[in-house]
C-alpha cells in the first residue's frame, strides 16, 4: 500500500469486519468519521454516550445511522463510565478496536490501562503514525510522537517492534527502520547516536526481528536516495526508510506536525502495544484523518 486511500480500501476488504468501540461518541467530527467508515463497509460500531445526546447528534447530521445494522447505540453517563464501558467491550472481545470520542485522552487511557478488565499487556505503548507525503512512492511510519517522553534503549527497542507490527499489517513484510539522529557517525556526546548504533546491533543479532534496522542516520539521508548518495551512504536503509524512529517525544512531535502543517501530508495514527489498537485523535484532526486512523487500527487488529 503506497497511499492511505489504498489502506482504507484494504481495510474494507477484511472478512468478519472488526467492531470499533467509541467512548463519548456524541461529537459531530467523530460521527462524520463513523459515517465514512460505515459507508465504506470498514467496520461495525458500538457508540457509547448519553443516549439522548447521542441520538440528537446523530439525528441532526446522520439520521440514517440511528437504525443502521452496523451501529449500536449504548447509553452511558459521563466520560468515565463511557470510557470504562468501551474498554470493557474490547476487553471482552465484543469489539476489536478502541476509539476516543469527545473525551480527554487521559481519561480514556486510564480506563484502558486499569489492572482489572483493561488492555494492559506489559508492553510499552507507543504512537505509530502512517504518513502519505506528496512526491514519495510509499507510506512513512513515524514513532513516537505522543507517548514516551525520553525513551531509553530498552523502550526504543519496544517502540520499534510496535511500529514493525503496524507496518507489517500494512503489507510491508520486511520494513526498513531508521533511528534518527543529526549525524551518521556515533558520537558519545549524542545519546541518539549511541542508541541508534545499539539498536542496529540488536537487529543484526536477531533481537529485533522482522525488520532491517540501520542507524544513526539524519532525516534527509533516511528518506532521499540522492541525499544518501551524496553523503556516500550505501547501506540497505540509505534513502529507503519505511519507519522513522524519533530520538524523543519532542523530535517526533515536531516531525509529525511539520508534515501535517508544512507538507500538508495525509496521516492516520494509532497507539500500539495494548491488547488492541487504540485510535486517539485530536479535535483538530479532520474526519479523513480519523478515517485513516480507524483503517490502520482495523488492519492491525486483524493481523
Amino acid at each position: 500500500m503506497n497511499t492511505l486511500s489504498e489502506l482504507v480500501k484494504q481495510a474494507s476488504l477484511l472478512s468478519d469486519r472488526p467492531c470499533t468501540a467509541v467512548a463519548c461518541a456524541a461529537d459531530p467530527d467523530v460521527l462524520e468519521s463513523v459515517d465514512l467508515a460505515v459507508t465504506r463497509g470498514l467496520a461495525t460500531f458500538k457508540l457509547y454516550d448519553d443516549k439522548q445526546q447521542l441520538l440528537d447528534a446523530i439525528q441532526k447530521n446522520y439520521p440514517h445511522l440511528i437504525d443502521h445494522p452496523d451501529v449500536e447505540i449504548i447509553d452511558s453517563q459521563g466520560v468515565v463510565e463511557s470510557a470504562k464501558a468501551a474498554v470493557d467491550a474490547v476487553s471482552a472481545g465484543q469489539a476489536q478496536v478502541l476509539m476516543k470520542g469527545n473525551i480527554p485522552t487521559a481519561t480514556l487511557m486510564k480506563a484502558a490501562l486499569r489492572k482489572e478488565s483493561g488492555l494492559r499487556t506489559g508492553n510499552v505503548l507507543s504512537h505509530v503514525a502512517a504518513f502519505e507525503v506528496s512526491g514519495y512512492d510509499r507510506l512513512f511510519f513515524i514513532t513516537d510522537s505522543a507517548m514516551s517522553i525520553t525513551p531509553d534503549l530498552q523502550v526504543k527497542a519496544q517502540i520499534i517492534q510496535n511500529a514493525v507490527t503496524v507496518a507489517r499489517s500494512c503489507g510491508i513484510e520486511m520494513p526498513i527502520v531508521v533511528p534518527l539522529a543529526a549525524v551518521e557517525t556515533v558520537n558519545p556526546a549524542m545519546q541518539a547516536t549511541l542508541d541508534a548504533a545499539s539498536l542496529t546491533m540488536m537487529n543484526q543479532r536477531g533481537q529485533l526481528k522482522n525488520c532491517i534496522v540501520e542507524g544513526p542516520m539524519a532525516l534527509d539521508n533516511a528518506i532521499s536516495p540522492d541525499a544518501a548518495l551524496h553523503k556516500g551512504l550505501t547501506g540497505p536503509a540509505a534513502g529507503k526508510a519505511d519507519i522513522l524512529i524519533a530520538p524523543n517525544l519532542e523530535a517526533g512531535n515536531i516531525l509529525y506536525k511539520s508534515l501535517t502543517y508544512f507538507a500538508k501530508a495525509k496521516v492516520g495514527g494509532i497507539i500500539q502495544g495494548a491488547s488492541a489498537p487504540i485510535v486517539v485523535t485530536s479535535r483538530a484532526d479532520s474526519a479523513e484523518t480519523k478515517l485513516h486512523s480507524m483503517a490502520l487500527a482495523l488492519l492491525v487488529s486483524k493481523n
